[in-house]
């Protein structure tokens, strides 16, 4: 058996970032990889694929979410407080020991990263075929340290070759390199749309995360933590964001034709023409998406979702904000049915879902003989950073079902869903197109801001404007769109509104920190890297 032994100080340095034993004998991360058959291949590619897989379903989704004006994270008479680690991201309150289990998400990113660079070293010289995907997976990984933590490590194995420590590189730069990185591999990425190629990097997904990189860039490239940083200061890179956005649209690959709700059921995959870049679950084998857990209510596993009883207990400590349900109050707007709650409505009383369809019937949802009823405000039992709402508070704040669950699958494998998480969305492409011309960039195909705006409503039967859409009406309708896909803090920081008062901020003093838009290292991630130091403000 041909094996190779790829390790160099530098990689071992961020392979074992998640060792929490810093005794361990070095020599015993050395690691034989074959490579002499496909079988083996497969499951290292696989391996560098989707090591975002485990942080997105349940770490990542508590960092990005709750930090966010999507939620608060409430406790029940101090059920679900645990130590304050979920309420602490509502209020931006940031505390080493109590969070390093969503903060440490950058270890896994590492992780992903360091996946990528030991197969790229085993690969053949001039596999361009197999690297390509493999480097924009890792370029994809690099991106979300630097957007979530600032300045990152550059971790190419031609750059970092005999090192025995990889220092972080400054944001600007990293997102300098992750552009010239997506740039050299894109053509030699896939362009085929299909279910082999589904969840894995494609050059659309290559082009997406460009848009994405393009449309921050002056999120990346300024100091995002001064007070003279401006979200209105000009964006050198908006017609290279119209350029990529127009790739995508040109390519005739996607389509805004899959329904709003169902493309996020259990039932998606690689036939919704919505999804570019997707991360697959399923509930037997690729476990851990369990998204229904905590956006149900907290008695949804006594009397089931909203219909089927669901075995094991729900959390249901997703609470949603009022200030963003007020976000679906568009009539005959289809993105409405993904909240249960009315926006116009200080209470709505709950009724049943048909679990094959994730649709609402007429039947009243039935607790202890009375016809269960939500209410839109949040009322903290006491103001501190616990943000308790007592044991009888269960019902307080809308919640989604945007990711609904098969029960059964729910009941027979402990909470793990089917339902795939998309990454980047054809209707993302749309609506950064419209922000990139309404931001000043170059209109191109007689696309106009208005049109590309109308064409998202369009799809989810909600009004049509009659005028231009202004940088205020994108930013609503982003979040719209994308409750629940992990873009919404992003957005609000591009938009200068990461610092407005929503929830319960206001309990923590130094909320609105301008040090806030970029979290803190975990501690895990500093004790394995001694030469890094923690960000600015923590």
């Amino acid at each position: 058996m041909k094996t190779k032994n790829i390790f160099t100080g530098a990689m071992l340095a961020l392979a074992t970032i998640s060792c929490s034993d810093l005794d361990v004998d070095i020599k015993s991360q050395y690691t034989d990889y074959p490579m002499d058959s496909d079988m083996a291949l497969e499951a290292r590619i696989s391996n560098a694929y989707y090591a975002f897989r485990d942080p997105l379903n349940r770490r990542y989704d508590e960092l990005l979410s709750l930090s966010s004006d999507e939620y608060s994270a409430v406790c029940f008479d101090g059920g679900w407080l645990d130590g304050r680690q979920y309420s602490n991201c509502s209020t931006h309150s940031w505390n080493a020991s109590a969070n390093d289990n969503q903060l440490n998400v950058c270890s896994s990113l590492l992780s992903g990263i360091t996946n990528c660079n030991i197969l790229l070293r085993d690969l053949e010289e001039g596999d361009t075929e197999l690297s390509a995907p493999v480097r924009a997976a890792r370029a994809f990984y690099t991106f979300l340290f630097m957007d979530n933590f600032g300045d990152t490590p550059i971790a190419d194995d031609n750059l970092t070759q005999g090192a025995t420590q990889i220092d972080r590189s400054p944001r600007a730069d990293v997102a300098r390199w992750i552009e010239s990185e997506l740039l050299a591999v894109r053509d030699d990425c896939p362009s085929e749309v299909n279910e082999s190629t589904y969840g894995t990097p494609t050059c659309w997904m290559v082009d997406a995360l460009l848009a994405k990189l393009y449309i921050n860039w002056n999120v990346y490239t300024q100091d995002v933590t001064s007070a003279s940083w401006s979200p209105d200061d000009a964006n050198e890179k908006l017609n290279d964001c119209i350029t990529v956005c127009d790739r995508i649209i040109n390519s005739g690959m996607f389509d805004l034709s899959d329904d709003y709700k169902t493309k996020f059921m259990y039932t998606n995959g690689s036939h919704i023409k919505d999804f570019i870049y997707a991360v697959p679950y399923e509930a037997t084998l690729s476990q851990g998406m369990m998204y229904a857990r905590y956006r149900t209510w907290r008695y949804g596993g006594a009397n089931g979702f909203y219909t089927t009883v669901l075995t094991p207990s729900c959390g249901g400590n997703f609470a949603m904000n009022p200030e963003f349900a007020e976000l679906f109050c568009l009539p005959g707007d289809r993105r409405n049915d993904v909240v249960v709650g009315d926006p116009a409505q200080d209470s709505i009383y709950v009724y049943q879902y048909d679990p094959e369809t994730g649709e609402v019937t007429d039947v009243p949802h039935m607790y202890e003989g009375k016809q269960v009823v939500f209410t839109k405000n949040i009322t903290l039992i006491r103001e501190d950073g616990d943000l308790d709402v007592g044991a009888n508070g269960t019902r307080q704040g809308y919640r989604s079902i945007k990711f609904y669950p098969d029960p059964d699958d729910y009941n027979l494998y402990e909470r793990n869903q089917d339902n795939d998480i998309p990454i980047f969305r054809y209707a993302d492409i749309i609506l950064t197109k419209c922000e990139a011309i309404t931001r000043g960039g170059t209109a191109t195909q007689g696309d106009t801001p208005m049109s590309l705006f109308n064409q998202i409503r369009s799809y989810v039967n909600a009004p049509l404007l009659t005028e231009a859409p202004s940088l205020q009406d994108i930013l609503d309708e982003r979040g719209r769109e994308f409750l629940d896909e992990h873009w919404r803090r992003n957005d609000l920081i591009r938009f200068g509104d990461y610092e407005r008062p929503w929830g319960f901020k206001y309990i923590n003093p130094d909320n609105a920190l301008l040090t806030n838009r970029i979290f803190p290292l975990s501690q895990s991630v500093l004790q394995s890297n001694t030469n890094w130091n923690q960000n600015a403000g923590y």
